[in-house]
């Protein structure tokens, strides 16, 4: 089971503008996080991961992915999250996002360890309020 700090800090990445608000919103309305990172890609998030690492009190302990992203996808985000150090990678889930619920992408998705739940946009606060009472106890 992943540790909980005090706070609970969720990291949105997508490349869509309009996403990230309706995302950052719903998060923001339902009070599920204390604090939200706003990525607009997935090597924007890398970049923060890396510069805060050793830092828990930046770190988020929770990543929303968007799949489908230009220059880098959420899946290639993957492999480079999986060299992070495991003290991070054990702390944090990640759900993936997706307008599109391909059967490739679901099964990718479902294989890969870090990933908890591929989750169809828009964001629904009942779906994340699962994922959190089942990860975070």
């Amino acid at each position: 089971m992943a540790q909980i700090s005090d706070q609970k800090r969720v990291m949105i990445i997508d490349d869509n503008e309009v996403d990230l608000k309706i995302n950052s919103k719903i998060i923001s309305i339902t009070k599920l996080f204390d604090e939200v990172i706003i990525c607009q890609s997935a090597e924007e998030a890398l970049n923060f991961l890396q510069r805060n690492l050793g830092d828990n009190q930046i770190l988020p302990n929770f990543i929303l992915l968007d799949i489908q992203m230009p220059e880098m996808d959420g899946f290639e985000f993957l492999e480079h999250y999986r060299k992070l150090p495991v003290s991070f990678t054990q702390t944090c889930w990640i759900a993936m996002l997706s307008s599109t619920l391909d059967f490739g992408d679901i099964q990718k998705a479902e294989a890969n360890p870090y990933v908890v739940k591929l989750l169809k946009k828009p964001l629904k606060p009942a779906e994340l309020q699962e994922i959190l009472n089942r990860y975070y106890k």
